[in-house]
């Protein structure tokens, strides 16, 4: 004679209730959501060597760019930077022509250099900084490679006046061999340092 399955107590049923209740409850809290990098506190800057003497700082004036992040979950799901390659700027007009040119930034065949974020990984969390990597690609001169900023997500929170959105503040670095990207010009004779140092500081909104 087959033995009849036991009947669930009334305290088990409570109990897968609660769990599902709660399950269902930390997914609805995760959410991804849009963000808008602000281009009015948006900085894009670079270093590199100039015949050992010292290093060329400059800038790059126009760039756009947003990113899905589940703040939550600390879940990039994905992102987008854009830098127009004609903005470059170091405070010295024929220099910028010459690195505007194709012995380095190709910009008329090249107009835009463009990131694309994979994934982050949390580092460290120090008080309300967060510390991380963000894996994506660059692509450059028509070239794309895989490369790995280091972030630090500085702040999180209601921007205090203006369009008082939900705002994150995000500082990144990294550093390139130009050459991977065909930019080879003065490397071998040593006039132009084949590294450069990236940086990024910028505020982002959430949508």
């Amino acid at each position: 004679m087959t033995r009849r399955a036991p009947v669930p107590t009334l305290r088990r049923l409570l109990a897968a209730g609660v769990f599902l209740a709660a399950a269902s409850a930390g997914q609805a809290w995760a959410e991804p959501r849009t963000y808008t990098i602000d281009p009015d506190h948006f900085a894009i800057g670079f270093q590199i060597d100039h015949l050992g003497y010292a290093d060329v700082i400059g800038m790059f004036l126009k760039g756009s760019g947003s990113f899905v992040y589940d703040e939550t979950t600390r879940t990039l799901s994905s992102g987008r930077v854009v830098v127009a390659a004609d903005s470059v700027f170091s405070n010295h007009k024929a220099r910028d022509r010459h690195v505007r040119d194709s012995d380095f930034l190709d910009a008329d065949r090249h107009p835009e250099i463009v990131f694309e974020a994979t994934a982050f990984e949390t580092v460290m969390e120090n008080g309300g900084r967060l510390d991380g990597r963000l894996s994506g690609t660059l692509t450059l001169l028509g070239q794309t490679h895989p490369v790995i900023l280091e972030v630090s997500l500085n702040k999180a929170a209601t921007y205090p006046f203006g369009h008082r959105k939900h705002t994150l503040g995000i500082s990144a670095r990294t550093t390139l061999q130009r050459s991977q990207w065909g930019m080879s010009y003065g490397v071998n004779n040593g006039m132009v340092g084949d590294e450069v140092l990236l940086s990024f500081e910028f505020e982002a909104m959430r949508d």
